[in-house]
């Protein structure tokens, strides 16, 4: 009994790690393993009661009801539930070029690191920014302070062109 009731507890500690990389259903799964492991110990600490016995049931119910509890908010309170956008959305956020955009550069919104394009021109570094789109891994920022540069390859025109051999 000791050798399943060991198993069914590396699976908690296994599923439990597991979930915070897959998600909730792994979370609802060590929950549920928990109990299973609460079971055996129940039955152990009811032929032979033994300290050792009730402070891994104790830590057992207390980890695998946390985990599972978990794993059930996660499932059940889903961003995609509200109707609107997801609260984690970058797009509106303000945050600070921590290199020049010369378009592509990094940023920091919420105190990540981001992978950017400036949609406005160069910017400097320690630019404040704001993120106008996020696709994937990378954002699309607006910097305050961009130095508006000419598209590369494109023929500047001055004041006084004419247009005369262009007819």
């Amino acid at each position: 009994m000791w050798i399943v009731t060991g198993v069914l507890l590396g699976l908690v500690a296994l599923a439990t790690f597991i979930g915070f990389h897959s998600g909730p259903h792994t979370h609802v799964l060590a929950g549920a393993i928990g109990l299973a492991a609460a079971g055996c110990l129940v039955y152990m600490v009811a032929t032979r009661p033994g300290p050792v016995l009730w402070s891994l049931l104790g830590a057992d119910l207390i980890i695998g009801t946390g985990i599972g509890v978990l794993g059930w908010n996660g499932l059940t309170h889903r961003p995609e539930d509200t109707g609107g956008s997801p609260s984690n959305s970058l797009e509106g956020e303000h945050g600070i070029a921590m290199s020049q955009l010369a378009p592509e550069g990094i940023v920091r919104v919420r105190g990540e690191l981001w992978s950017a394009i400036s949609i406005n021109g160069t910017v400097p570094m320690s630019t404040p920014v704001q993120v106008v789109r996020a696709a994937g891994v990378r954002v699309e920022v607006w910097g305050e302070g961009a130095e508006v540069t000419s598209p590369a390859g494109l023929i500047e025109l001055s004041e006084d062109a004419t247009m005369e051999g262009f007819q």
